[in-house]
């Protein structure tokens, strides 16, 4: 009998798997956290094991009290843009470089001018960013020769999960938009771009929509995972296009904020549209035959959590003695101080920056800092300024004239009611939530869903599962405030960049 569906989102910073029933409400799940590697300023890295680990223990968790069979269908959430590479024989090469990676300036450099700015653009709708796949398969054939020589499949982290489910190479048009080798408007790998890098094809994996079937959980991995064989695994979604199912943004002017490792303003639009300046991403979504447009803060939620792990050792230990999350703590202390925080401003750009700006060089700054802050005034303008980093997002996406009706907040960030209500305040729009909070995951169960035939499609999914919970409304007092540090927020980054460029130097 069918009576569940599972989503995987392999995060950055964990993976966390969840069982649902058909109307979509969680049952149980299960989150393993793994670390990430800096082996340089700048790099980020991950082994592909650790995730396969992750999700074999989550797995085996969440269905520990069920019949497996009675699982209808299983989609994939992941990290975007992570480079995967295997051998002949389906081994890892080399550590995975991550999203928010950015060694590869000299990469996009070559990137640009192997295929031309506005070619890039017209066919990938992006430009060459630090972030993106492409440029990371081209620093490993630079530094890493003999690594390139012995590869014979690249993968996205998700579609390495789905490998070792599955036994299948597949990914499918919402990850793969951002490894900068899909042509975005036809959704096929594009043979100028691959001819123009020197990538063989055979490389990359098949190309599926988000919702088809692209394989059945093998018996190898039934083994390792508890699972049946035979279950369906949908293709499944990039963790953005994922979270906008989970989140209902499937139609024309739905939108979404999220606020987790990085920071992301999404919206759907059933027309392609790109920024010609490549500010904001235009992809594939998870809907057939469309697409989205999103702003990227780099490090949105990862700001709290290094304040956290570096600055919050008392938080820590009495949230632990209280049975409470350090960010239940460290709300409270922010709401502790004023709006603008006692003139003290933050910009989130530890690990470079994409939109607006553009810059892998640029780093974080606390901007206004005195003998008069306390650790409350630095929290709240960490959250402070990651908003005002995505209304950056809103801002350009608005001047392209996509339409935003409705804007949800999700990601872990989204559940704090301190938080969205300066989102609410400094994009000045209400802001609302769903009743199930797990985004990416549920989107992922409902692609699953969808392949496995429960659903007659990705809307329709969405309106059997997806209800709208509570709406934040915007304070027009506060957004006046908001307005005035916003725009000393944004005289910023102009003022540093050349500092940011002489210290990259150093």
């Amino acid at each position: 009998m069918v009576r569940y569906l599972i989503g995987i989102d392999i995060g950055t910073s964990g993976t966390k798997s969840g069982l649902f029933d058909l109307d979509g409400k969680m049952l149980s799940s299960s989150t393993v956290e793994y670390p990430m590697y800096q082996p340089q300023n700048g790099w980020a890295e991950q082994d592909p094991e650790d995730w396969w680990k992750a999700v074999c223990l989550t797995l085996k968790e969440i269905t520990r009290d069920i019949d497996s069979a009675d699982i209808a269908g299983i989609g994939l959430s992941g990290q975007m843009h992570g480079l995967v590479m295997l051998d002949k024989n389906g081994n890892v090469l080399r550590p995975a470089i991550l999203w928010c990676d950015g060694r590869t300036a000299a990469e996009c450099q070559q990137v640009t001018e192997r295929i031309g700015k506005e070619r890039l653009l017209q066919i990938t709708a992006n430009p060459a960013l630090a972030g993106f796949t492409a440029s990371k398969i081209q620093w490993v054939k630079n530094h890493e020769p003999w690594i390139y020589e012995q590869c014979r499949h690249i993968l996205l982290p998700k579609d390495y999960v789905r490998y070792r489910l599955t036994g299948e190479f597949a990914t499918e048009v919402s990850d793969a938009s951002g490894m900068q080798l899909l042509d975005i408007k036809n959704r096929c790998w594009s043979e100028e771009v691959l001819t123009k890098l020197e990538i063989d094809k055979n490389l990359l994996a098949k190309v599926y929509e988000s919702p088809e079937v692209t394989g059945r959980v093998s018996t190898a991995a039934a083994e390792e995972t508890g699972l049946c064989a035979g279950i369906v695994v949908a293709g499944g979604a990039g963790d953005n296009a994922a979270a906008a199912v989970g989140t209902g943004a499937v139609e024309d002017g739905k939108a979404f904020t999220t606020i987790g490792t990085s920071g992301v303003v999404y919206v759907h639009t059933s027309e392609m549209a790109v920024d010609l300046q490549g500010r904001v991403h235009t992809f594939c979504c998870a809907v057939p035959g469309q697409w989205h447009v999103m702003g990227v803060t780099q490090a949105a939620g990862l700001s709290l959590k290094w304040f956290r792990d570096q600055f919050c050792g008392e938080e820590k230990n009495t949230a632990k003695q209280m049975q409470v999350d350090p960010y239940y703590l460290m709300d409270q202390e922010a709401a502790a101080s004023p709006i603008g925080c006692n003139r003290l401003l933050y910009l989130p750009y530890l690990m470079g920056e994409r939109t607006p700006h553009l810059d892998p060089s640029a780093r974080g700054v606390f901007f206004g800092l005195s003998a008069v802050h306390q650790k409350r005034d630095m929290i709240r303008a960490i959250m402070e300024g990651v908003c005002y980093s995505l209304r950056d997002c809103l801002g350009i996406l608005k001047e392209m004239d996509v339409c935003v009706s409705d804007m949800t907040a999700c990601g872990g960030g989204g559940s704090s009611s301190l938080w969205r209500q300066m989102l609410a305040d400094v994009f000045r729009c209400d802001v609302c939530t769903m009743v199930s909070k797990e985004g990416p995951a549920l989107g992922a169960a409902i692609l699953g869903g969808t392949a496995a035939g429960v659903y007659a499609s990705v809307q329709e999914g969405c309106k059997a599962v997806i209800k709208k919970d509570s709406v934040l409304k915007f304070c027009e007092a506060d957004s006046i405030v908001y307005d005035k540090i916003y725009r000393i927020y944004q005289k910023l980054y102009p003022a540093l960049k050349p500092v940011y460029q002489e210290l990259e130097l150093c």
